[in-house]
């Protein structure tokens, strides 16, 4: 499996907003802004999102996926674009990781004070194979 360079794992590892890319019925590019992490390993981008958004929906019937993260004040030198396929979506964990997402991107835990179960029975990761930087 190919791995993210150090460099490359710097970059998601900011509070960089992200855009999702994925294939509607017709065919035609859904974008969605998201916000990302980068697996331990740093194989496999990470994304959550709520059950029943169209970016999932687009995902369950098509796999296929880009992602591109930009530094907005070096877009050119400082960027990343994966082209690949979701290779796992899971609810185990999920609440977890939005409520990392949250404090990386807002300073603030997601849903503070509320039981883990609320959002991870609604919340998905989302894994992408690198295939190109």
């Amino acid at each position: 499996m190919q791995k993210f360079s150090e460099r490359q794992i710097q970059l998601l590892n900011e509070p960089l907003i992200a855009q999702l890319v994925t294939i509607m019925k017709d065919g035609s590019p859904q974008i969605s802004p998201v916000w990302v992490d980068v697996d331990s390993a740093g194989e496999h981008i990470l994304i959550n999102s709520v059950d029943g958004r169209l970016k999932l929906r687009n995902i369950h019937r098509d796999p296929r996926v880009a992602v591109g993260i930009y530094d907005p004040e070096n877009p050119i030198s400082r960027a990343l674009n994966v082209r690949g396929r979701v290779v796992e979506i899971t609810n185990d964990g999920a609440y977890d990781h939005i409520d990392f997402l949250a404090e990386k991107y807002t300073g603030k835990r997601a849903q503070p004070g509320k039981p883990s179960t609320h959002l991870e029975d609604r919340s998905r990761q989302d894994r992408l194979d690198p295939v190109t930087n």
